[in-house]
């Protein structure tokens, strides 16, 4: 299975869409074949399939190909004399979670704006009332063309998602836009629709994650081994719940979550400058990141140089404190949740930091257990209230994030 952890799809959990059923509209374009690694991405997380394509599209992919990947019958001619009793695209039409048309030509785009219905895939998305999805991919010019465009902010107006192309070489050797995303984007916007029950529609969710980076001059710094892994996947779960998620993050090797809005800094003041004005608009605040504690107290303009015989000392200063700040000004029905990285008297530490911050869970964990920390896939983690101490077994930081906002949900509501 190809590795899809950076969408938040956890390798210890167990399938995750069992029970959903997704539906995948294939149209004549070039682009077809890559359906091929999205159907099978989405059986490999246990959902149930079902290709609908267009006659054009067979000159590009053999339904056979789609057929063999998910079980089912790849349809195509509304009137197959081989269907099963019951009308058929009314049927698939009704138990469909989430319908995504991949990709979308400009001729299905613009019968699905006009209330065209003459084949298996039109007549079965006029009667879905899931989520639709499309994916438009054509050559530049096509995609560019005012009628085409009108088409695609119909379908906007009447709450279908429209993906954007991205900007590339294309088949017919053009370079603009109208090449279709990448698998893992097409499966992050059907993981963004169906993955979670919308729980946390309608809060606002500020969470931080990664390093900071403390300047000694224009060539070093003091930072830490954070990798972000946490944050940003408490990010990414908040959205995908609902949330309207803003990230604060420090440097990091990893892509800025879809649906979610990213905020870069590299310094602790800059971290600080960054969630505190944005602090009071949040329902909930989650500090994942590992903010440093001190920074040089003079920044040098340039390099400093290595000097013979002799020890070099860094002066350093206290880096204002974000999370004493926002317990200090907390809000009202404001819930704010902070991580301690202990190595030692983890659950002493961290009840003390609970108290002394004046806010409402701390996530602790032990750097030096086994599947914990920085740099890992996993974490072991216990979530501390006024009230309880609930120690979680190993889990992916995915599963970790889920299970924190779910104790977080149980709080707030």
């Amino acid at each position: 299975m190809k590795n899809m952890a950076h969408l938040g799809i956890s390798r210890l959990e167990e399938p995750m869409l069992t029970g959903k059923t997704l539906v995948l509209g294939v149209t004549g374009s070039i682009a077809a074949y890559k359906m091929a690694n999205v159907a099978s991405m989405l059986v490999k997380l246990n959902a149930d399939v079902h290709v609908i394509m267009t006659k054009n599209a067979t000159n590009f992919i053999n339904p056979i190909t789609f057929e063999t990947l998910t079980g089912n019958k790849c349809l195509i001619d509304t009137f197959d004399r081989n269907f099963q009793f019951n009308v058929e695209h009314v049927s698939l039409a009704k138990k469909a979670d989430v319908v995504l048309i991949a990709p979308a030509s400009a001729n299905v785009i613009g019968k699905l704006a006009n209330g065209i219905a003459d084949d298996m895939l039109t007549t079965t998305v006029m009667a879905c009332k899931c989520k639709k999805i499309i994916s438009p991919a054509m050559n530049t010019n096509m995609y560019e063309n005012p009628i085409v465009q009108d088409n695609i902010a119909k379908l906007k107006r009447f709450g279908m998602q429209v993906i954007e192309p991205d900007v590339g070489l294309l088949a017919c050797k053009d370079v603009g836009a109208g090449k279709m995303p990448s698998e893992d984007t097409l499966l992050d916007f059907i993981l963004q629709e169906i993955l979670f029950e919308k729980d946390l529609t309608g809060k606002n969710v500020l969470v931080t994650a990664g390093p900071t980076m403390e300047a000694i001059d224009p060539v070093r710094f003091i930072s830490n081994h954070s990798t972000g892994k946490m944050g940003y996947a408490v990010a990414k779960t908040a959205a995908r719940r609902g949330a309207k998620v803003t990230l604060v993050s420090g440097p990091v090797n990893l892509l800025p979550p879809r649906f979610v809005e990213t905020v870069q800094i590299e310094s602790a003041a800059q971290m600080y400058e960054e969630v505190i004005k944005r602090a009071d608009e949040q329902d909930i605040i989650i500090k994942a990141a590992a903010v440093a504690d001190y920074t040089p107290e003079n920044t040098a303009d340039e390099k400093i140089k290595k000097k013979d015989g002799g020890e070099m000392s860094i002066p350093l200063k206290r880096t204002k404190d974000i999370l004493k700040t926002l317990g200090e000004n907390k809000k009202e029905n404001q819930f704010i949740c902070g991580f301690s990285m202990e190595t030692q008297n983890m659950l002493e530490n961290s009840k003390k930091k609970l108290e002394k911050k004046n806010v409402d869970m701390i996530v602790a964990n032990n750097l030096k257990v086994a599947g914990a920390g920085f740099g890992t896939d996993t974490n072991i983690v216990t979530l501390i209230t006024k009230d309880e101490v609930r120690k979680l077994p190993q889990m992916s930081k995915e599963d970790v994030a889920a299970a924190l906002l779910d104790e977080i949900a149980k709080k707030i509501y």
